[in-house]
C-alpha cells in the first residue's frame, strides 16, 4: 500500500507537538511524503501572535534544511459565552479549524501529539464527570472522522520518552502560561493532583492508561450487543417501544443510548436515560425534549429529531416554489428542510414525465388525498388520521402538477396520479435533513 502524499500534524508549538513533527518530518524526509503543519490561533491569549509567528519561523527553518515542510494557519476569533466553557469551546473549535487546515492541504490523515500521560488524565477526568464505559476509554489510537483519519501514534508513549527526544534533538518550543491557570479542569488535576498521585502510586500513569485500553474494549462490545438489539427494534428510523420493553434492563438501557447517539451525536446524560427507561412504556402519545433533541412516542413507536442549530434556523435559505425532476436520485429543497428521494420502481410509482415542472406548497386546509384505487378522495387531514402519521411526520411540501396533489410527505403518491403498466415511473419519499445529512443529495432546480 503507497503512503499518503500527504501527512498532516498538529502543531501548536509546545512540547509535544514540536516533537511529534520533527520526528514525522525526518521519517518523511526521503519517502515523497508532504508533511502539513496545521497550527490553529485560537486568539484567546495575548500570545497567540508570537505562538504562530515561532512555529512560522520553526518550519522555515526545517524548510531551507530541506525537510518537506508547509505550514497551515487558521486564526479563530473565539468569544466564550456567559457561563460557556471555554476548554469546550476551543477544542470543539480546534477540531473543526484542523479538518479544514487538513482538507485544504490534501492530507487525508492527522496525527495527534497526545501520549500516554494526557491519556491516563483523560480518564481520571471523565471519571469525576461520571462517565461510562464510553468515557472511560478515553481518546483512541486511531479514528475516522469527518472523511479524515486522525491517529494519535505516541498515546503508548510515557511523557518522559517525548521530553528525553525533545532535549535530544534541542528543540526550541513554546510554553502556553494557559497551563498554570488552575481554572480549567486538567490544569487543577495535572498541577495539583497528579504530583501526589505518583508519589504515592508511582505506576499510575501506565496502569490508569491500561484502563483505559481494556474501556475500550468492553466500549466496542457493547457497541456490538447494541448492533445486534437494534437490528430488531428498528423500521426505519423508528424503534419499537414493545420490543425495546422485552431485552433486560441493561440490555433496554444500552440499546437506547446506543439509539439516541446514532440520531443525536452524543449519548443522553445518565438522568435522562433514567427517566426515559421510567416513562418510555407508557401508551399514549409523548414528547421528551432531550439536551440533543426531541424523543417522540406515538402508537408504539419512537422517533427522535435533533435540534435545528439557531444560527442555521436563522439564515435558513427561502423556500423554493418549484422543483423539476429529470431522473431518479435525491433533490435537496433546502428552503424546506429536507430531500426528496426519487426512486426508479415498477408498479405503483408517478408517472416520471408528469414531474418536470412540479409546484410546490405548504398545506393550507382544504386538500384533498386519494388513498387507493377505489377510494373516494377525502380531507388530507383525514388520510393522516386515517393512516397514523403524526403530525411531525407530516411536515414538507405538498407536491402539485398544476391544480392535481400529486405527493403528500408521510403518504406518498396520489392515486390519481399512478402511473399505468409499462410505463416509466418513480417513487417519490420527503426525507428530513436531520435523516439525510449523511446522503448527498442532488440540487433542486429553481425556477
Amino acid at each position: 500500500m503507497n503512503p499518503p502524499a500527504v501527512v498532516a500534524v498538529a502543531y501548536s508549538g509546545g512540547r509535544d507537538s514540536t516533537a511529534l513533527l520533527h520526528a514525522t518530518l525526518q521519517a518523511a524526509r526521503h519517502s515523497g511524503v508532504q508533511v502539513a503543519a496545521l497550527h490553529v490561533h485560537h486568539g484567546l491569549s495575548p500570545l497567540a501572535d508570537d505562538w504562530l509567528a515561532h512555529c512560522q519561523d520553526q518550519c522555515d527553518r526545517w524548510a531551507r534544511e530541506g525537510l518537506p515542510v508547509n505550514l497551515l494557519h487558521e486564526h479563530l476569533h473565539l468569544k466564550p459565552g456567559r457561563g460557556q466553557s471555554i476548554e469546550a469551546l476551543a477544542r470543539t473549535a480546534r477540531y473543526a479549524a484542523l479538518r479544514r487546515l487538513a482538507q485544504q492541504a490534501g492530507a487525508g490523515i492527522v496525527l495527534l501529539a497526545h501520549h500516554r500521560r494526557d491519556q491516563a488524565e483523560t480518564l481520571l477526568l471523565q471519571a469525576l464527570r461520571g462517565a461510562g464505559v464510553a468515557g472511560l476509554s478515553g481518546m483512541p489510537a486511531v479514528a475516522e472522522r469527518d472523511g479524515l483519519t486522525w491517529a494519535r501514534p505516541w498515546l503508548c508513549q510515557p511523557r518522559e520518552a517525548v521530553e528525553a527526544y525533545v532535549r535530544r534533538h534541542r528543540l526550541p518550543h513554546v510554553d502556553d502560561d494557559s497551563n498554570d491557570d488552575p481554572r480549567f479542569a486538567r490544569n487543577r488535576l495535572r498541577l495539583q493532583v497528579w504530583p501526589a498521585l505518583l508519589d504515592a502510586f508511582p505506576q499510575a500513569e501506565a496502569t490508569l492508561a491500561d484502563a483505559a485500553a481494556w474501556s475500550q474494549e468492553a466500549a466496542a462490545c457493547l457497541a456490538d450487543l447494541a448492533a445486534l438489539d437494534l437490528a430488531a427494534l428498528q423500521a426505519g428510523a423508528r424503534l419499537q417501544v414493545a420490543s425495546w420493553r422485552a431485552l433486560e434492563p441493561h440490555r433496554a438501557r444500552n440499546a437506547l443510548r446506543a439509539w439516541l447517539r446514532g440520531k443525536g451525536g452524543e449519548a443522553p446524560t445518565a438522568a435522562e436515560l433514567t427517566r426515559l427507561c421510567d416513562e418510555l412504556p407508557g401508551q399514549s402519545p409523548a414528547t421528551w425534549t432531550l439536551k440533543t433533541g426531541v424523543l417522540r412516542r406515538y402508537r408504539g413507536w419512537l422517533t427522535f429529531e435533533p435540534l435545528c442549530d439557531q444560527g442555521q434556523a436563522a439564515s435558513a435559505p427561502p423556500r423554493e416554489a418549484v422543483v423539476r425532476i429529470t431522473r431518479a436520485g435525491r433533490y435537496a429543497l433546502p428552503g424546506w428542510g429536507g430531500q426528496l428521494v426519487v426512486r426508479r420502481v415498477t408498479e405503483d410509482g408517478v408517472a416520471l414525465g408528469r414531474l418536470g415542472q412540479l409546484r410546490l406548497a405548504p398545506r393550507v386546509g382544504g386538500e384533498q388525498f386519494q388513498a387507493g384505487a377505489g377510494r373516494p378522495a377525502r380531507a388530507l387531514k383525514k388520510q393522516y388520521q386515517a393512516a397514523g402519521v403524526p403530525a411531525w411526520a407530516r411536515e414538507g411540501p405538498l407536491l402539485y402538477d398544476g391544480e392535481q396533489l400529486v405527493f403528500a410527505p408521510g403518504l406518498g403518491v396520489d392515486e390519481r396520479v399512478r402511473a399505468a403498466k409499462g410505463e416509466a415511473q418513480v417513487s417519490l419519499e420527503w426525507v428530513p435533513q436531520a435523516a439525510a445529512a449523511s446522503e448527498p443529495a442532488r440540487p433542486a432546480r429553481k425556477s
